[in-house]
């Protein structure tokens, strides 16, 4: 027995090319042993081919996949598993928005060991988001650090040039963003705004707060949110963006250059707060009409929005291969390298990430490599302050501060309403 063990660690140790540390033990599975995982997923990402690679690196791995769309009450049918014990899946995969809530459920595997032979290498923000005191219990295989799309054509007409790095000087804090927002404004008579609508930089205001939404139990609201509901205010009532719900049909019309006003005037949207899957999963797929007229440049904060994570059951009998599974779909150099040259997706690790990132560029964005603008950005990302109550929060917060962009409330009283209703509704 004590072999087959030292056997399983060299294994895992020449894979992973690091050296061992005390207390640190192998996810890696006998190669004779015939297991089957049992995975659950809500979204098509695996079916791309991410699962084919693993099965040739791990032929004796048999992957029941099952795919559940998060419409189809994914979140609940997993809860459910998960609690009951009955029929629950080794690993799982999970939307940022609700990893918190299982990292913090006590009914995900610790996946420390993994981390801890990669820390020098993955991008740190995505490790804080699925970790909890201190451990470790859910990883991706994605990065997904935000900026700002704008259109080259809008660009060169209002502020002279269309270059990346220029236009990065005209949003590089909010300050200049919303000088230039009048810019914008002003030299178009109004029908260039620079945002579809202020609710996108909430994503942007969150990662730069100082404390979390609860501390100890109570509520508490970061100064740095009370800019942003101002900033919103001051973009709805100056007419700096287009009034459009997130998402909606006038919202997609911006990106395809087709958005008219009530009285049927053009309404040139400037730009769009997104993150890394913006290009291929928003832009490719509804806006191929404005297609080489966009570029991407930082904006005025580092942030991230989206991304797909693994955690694995705490009471999986199959431990070490769930752990396997998840250390290799997302920490392994050989198998991100060869994804990111596949899917383009920019990857959790930082030293891939390096590797690749000169090969990258996209006629959608005039040629621009934005890859390697990404993986510049994604370490600076901070996600420390996330908690599994955030997207709730977040909701009912944009509900107050839309009410005081609109001029519907004063700020005292959205502020005194939001409270309340976090209150009542969460208990903080």
């Amino acid at each position: 027995m004590k072999s087959f063990l030292v056997s399983i660690l060299v294994l895992a140790l020449a894979l992973l090319g690091c050296k061992a540390k005390e207390g640190v033990a192998s996810a890696a599975a006998s190669p004779d042993e015939k297991v089957t995982l049992a995975v659950w997923n809500f979204t098509n990402e695996f079916e791309y081919g991410m699962l084919d690679l693993y099965k040739e690196a791990h032929p004796n791995i048999t992957i029941e996949h099952t795919l559940v769309q998060e419409s189809a009450g994914y979140v609940n049918k997993l809860v459910s598993a998960l609690t009951s014990g009955q029929g629950a899946p080794d690993c799982f995969a999970l939307n940022v928005n609700y990893t918190r809530q299982f990292v913090e459920s006590g009914q995900v595997l610790d996946l420390t060991d993994i981390y801890n032979l990669y820390k020098d290498a993955l991008v740190p923000y995505q490790v804080e988001i699925g970790s909890d005191n201190g451990k470790v219990y859910a990883l991706s295989w994605q990065a997904t650090p935000g900026a700002f799309y704008y259109r080259r054509s809008l660009a060169k007409k209002y502020l002279g040039t269309d270059d990346p790095a220029q236009i990065q000087t005209y949003l590089s804090d909010m300050n200049k963003f919303m000088d230039t927002a009048k810019t914008l404004h002003d030299k178009s008579g109004g029908s260039c705004v620079i945002v579809p609508t202020f609710t996108g930089l909430l994503d942007a205001y969150t990662p730069n707060r100082k404390q979390p939404w609860v501390v100890d139990g109570s509520l508490v609201i970061d100064p740095i949110l009370l800019d942003y509901m101002d900033v919103s205010r001051t973009i709805r009532e100056k007419g700096y963006d287009a009034r459009l719900g997130g998402w909606s049909e006038g919202w997609f019309n911006g990106m395809k250059g087709i958005l008219k006003d009530e009285n049927g005037n053009t309404i040139d949207v400037f730009g769009y707060f997104l993150p890394t899957w913006g290009i291929s999963y928003v832009f490719k797929t509804n806006a191929m009409e404005t297609s080489g007229d966009w570029a991407i440049a930082p904006g005025p904060m580092y942030h991230y929005n989206g991304g797909t994570y693994i955690a694995a059951y705490k009471g999986t009998k199959h431990p070490a291969e769930a752990k396997e599974f998840i250390r290799y779909m997302t920490a392994d150099d050989d198998f991100l390298e060869a994804w990111a040259i596949k899917r383009g997706d920019l990857t959790s690790n930082n030293r891939v990430n390096a590797k690749v990132k000169d090969q990258f560029s996209d006629p959608y964005v005039g040629g621009q490599n934005h890859w390697a603008l990404f993986s510049e950005l994604a370490p600076f990302v901070n996600g420390k302050l996330v908690q599994g109550t955030d997207d709730a929060i977040n909701a009912i917060f944009n509900e107050a501060v839309t009410a005081y962009a609109n001029n519907e409330k004063s700020k005292e009283k959205a502020l005194a309403d939001f409270k309340d209703q976090v209150a009542s509704e969460m208990g903080f």
